[in-house]
């Protein structure tokens, strides 16, 4: 299953992927990993396996990038 990220003109920013063993991927337009979130550890790793924070922040990871 997947969520689609979508911005206020209805274009897709990105999207949110589950994967096996509660685990989510959320990519950008383009399909580059922006980051994971496992369910069981209750947090969300950057694309370069640090800890963001507690909790399932892979939309703000995906969004932050359209603000730079």
């Amino acid at each position: 299953m997947k969520t689609e990220l979508r911005d206020s003109n209805g274009r897709i920013v990105g999207k949110i992927v589950f994967i096996a063993n509660g685990k989510q991927e959320g990519r950008d337009s383009n399909g580059r990993l922006k980051g994971t979130y496992d369910e069981k550890a209750n947090t969300t790793r950057d694309s370069n396996g640090r800890i963001v924070g507690k909790g399932n922040l892979l939309a703000a990871l995906i969004t932050s990038s359209l603000f730079v």
